[in-house]
């Protein structure tokens, strides 16, 4: 017999709203819907539904994906009331993204709030287990996990997986009637002319609920998964060298670490800073992804809850928001448990972009799920399996977890190399990149470097007129000495951008630059000074940057500047500091120019620059 509330204690409240929801129950039960749905994960933006299962009528149904949802709807249309156990949250909403025209009754108890009422919390299971209910036999140690691993096997072809899979799910519509009777008992309603009791256990598991259909192999369209050919042969990737850091919050705990040279991967554990940076740059990679945030919430200035921003700014990213606006669990970048890892992150990436090296901050989740991989903590040969169905080609039969992820956040760098992606992030912190095989193009971007009158700018106006959108570094230092009421000469110039960089704002001016020419598709940069300008340029175009490095015998240069009177003494401006930091950057050019000749020769180069790029951007996309 089912227990009412203890004598001595006050009967739950009953709003007069759900007391009427309650009487249409009892007196409809036969057009009551009970429901539930299994899915790939938690995200209804990355997942997807496996079965969906109800009750309804005196008729126990499911559907397993790629069935027609036809018996849905219109059991839907017939429904006069919907139950199921954090639906509002989770079911409804998957429903309603994956079958728009399904119709829910308006009249909608969630079991998960109708039980706090009474005080019974936590998930169906734990509820169960209170209320002494013994419906699942032997399949009581599955839970939601499990449940994505069973979807898993049946795609792979074990039919008896998903014979389990909706047994499981069966059991949870059933239990969901007995905790509904308990609960209705629970409020102590008297019966009265609107209200006739009815055991809704006997219609969320009706006659013969635990009789399943037939099932067969899955179709091919389900069991078959993208592969690195399908989605990354013949673009930029293809060729690349990507490194994937699974990076700890600690050098005493080890961080995976891959280097991944198309889809050929090698591996190991790492665990200092020192061997990292060394590893790393020994493998000259052409893009570096980081499992860490690598940036702090705009306005903070530190990691510590001492920061004077704390209470203004927060300890979270606005591409953290929005991953659990999308249903995503993760951790606030400035949680105390995540502070040293964000530290870590960032340090790691500033050293390696003022080297010149371009650094990503990745997210191998949204890679697993397009590789249709079960998220981290499924277990390690799902990984393994997965990577190599995907087309990893390595030892992976001896990768340790970590290893596995830094594999996958390289391969988060193959797909922004191919521009499959999507930067989650804003104009004041630096994207987190998402895999997204619809993912927006990156634009061409190719930035010019070189000397002091070597002929950069000649370069880049000529690419302005095959229809580059052109931007230099020196038009946004010009209105920061608008600003400061200062001269527009070299001198000025090169003493801002001294300035600039040596208080690690350079990512800064290169972001105010780029921002000139808004979403151009095409854009030429004139005038990188530093490593870090090249570093944030590859950022930002993925496998569409080109680096042309403009260069010039001295004669020819001291020539060429001595007609600019107005730019002051040849000597004085090569001295520079800031003209001390172009040389290097030759090494970081993908293209060396060496530009002796007339202003002639210089258009046929840019006309070849522009198709190369412009054919190598088709080629990739196609």
């Amino acid at each position: 017999m089912l227990a009412r509330t203890p004598p001595g204690e006050r009967r739950p409240h009953l709003p007069l709203r759900l007391k009427e929801q309650l009487d249409l129950c009892s007196q409809y039960p036969e057009r009551v819907l009970f429901l539930d749905i299994e899915t790939t994960g938690l995200s209804h933006h990355y997942d997807e539904i496996t079965v969906i299962g109800w009750s309804i009528g005196g008729r126990a149904s499911t559907m397993v994906k790629g069935d027609s949802h036809h018996r849905l709807r219109e059991d839907a249309r017939h429904a006069l009331a919907l139950v199921t156990f954090n639906g509002i949250r989770f079911d409804q909403r998957f429903i309603r993204q994956e079958f728009p025209d399904v119709a829910f009754p308006v009249h909608h108890i969630d079991l998960m709030y109708l039980c706090r009422r009474v005080g019974l919390t936590g998930g169906q299971k734990a509820i169960e287990r209170e209320l002494g209910l013994d419906l699942r036999g032997e399949i009581a140690e599955i839970d939601g996990f499990a449940a994505v691993l069973l979807w898993h096997r049946y795609l792979r072809g074990d039919v008896a997986a998903l014979e389990t899979l909706v047994r499981y799910n069966r059991a949870d519509i059933a239990a969901m009637g007995a905790i509904f009777d308990h609960v209705i008992d629970r409020f102590q309603i008297e019966p009265d002319l609107f209200l006739q009791r009815s055991a809704f256990r006997d219609w969320a598991a009706p006659s013969g609920w635990i009789e399943l259909p037939p099932f067969q192999s899955p179709r091919a369209e389900l069991s078959s998964a993208p592969t690195y050919e399908e989605l990354l042969g013949g673009s930029p990737a293809e060729s690349a060298r990507v490194v994937g850091i699974d990076l700890t919050g600690s050098e005493a705990r080890g961080s995976g670490w891959c280097l991944l040279e198309g889809k050929k991967a090698s591996f190991k554990t790492v665990f200092t800073d020192a061997d990292l940076l060394e590893l790393t740059l020994s493998s000259k990679p052409d893009l570096v992804s980081i499992d860490s945030p690598l940036c702090l919430p705009a306005g903070r200035v530190s990691v510590e809850d001492s920061d004077p921003g704390r209470a203004r700014f927060g300890i979270m990213r606005e591409c953290e928001r929005e991953l659990k606006r999308r249903g995503v669990n993760v951790y606030p970048c400035l949680l105390p448990s995540m502070q040293k890892l964000t530290a870590r992150g960032i340090r790691l990436a500033t050293s390696l972009r003022r080297l010149g090296v371009p650094v990503i901050e990745s997210y191998p989740g949204a890679a697993q799920d397009i590789m249709r991989i079960p998220r981290k903590g499924a277990g390690i040969e799902w990984l393994k399996l997965g990577l190599a169905d995907f087309g990893v080609i390595g030892d992976l039969a001896v990768a340790s977890h970590d290893e596995l992820d830094a594999i996958t956040s390289a391969l988060v760098g193959s797909f922004h190399l191919s521009g499959l992606v999507e930067a989650m992030g804003t104009s004041e912190e630096p994207p987190l990149i998402i895999p997204k095989l619809d993912g927006k193009a990156h634009p061409i971007i190719i930035g010019i470097s070189g000397p002091i009158a070597a002929g950069k700018t000649t370069v880049a106006q000529s690419l302005e007129k095959l229809g580059f959108a052109y931007t230099r570094f020196s038009l946004v230092i010009d209105e920061e000495l608008k600003s400061r009421g200062m001269p527009l000469d070299r001198h000025h110039r090169q003493a801002l951008g001294d300035e600039i960089n040596r208080t690690g704002r350079q990512r800064w001016l290169a972001e105010q630059t780029l921002s000139r020419v808004g979403d151009a598709s095409a854009i030429v940069v004139d005038g990188l000074r530093f490593a870090e300008d090249h570093a944030f340029l590859a950022e930002r175009a993925g496998g569409s940057f080109l680096h042309v490095f403009v260069d010039a015998d001295e004669n020819t240069r001291r020539q060429r500047y001595a007609l600019r009177p107005a730019d002051g003494d040849f000597d004085a401006a090569s001295a520079s500091d800031v003209e001390g930091q172009v040389q290097p950057l030759r090494s970081l050019a993908d293209i060396v120019f060496p530009n002796v000749g007339s202003k002639d020769d210089i258009s046929p180069f840019a006309m070849n620059l522009a198709a190369q790029m412009r054919a190598k951007t088709c080629q990739s996309l196609s």
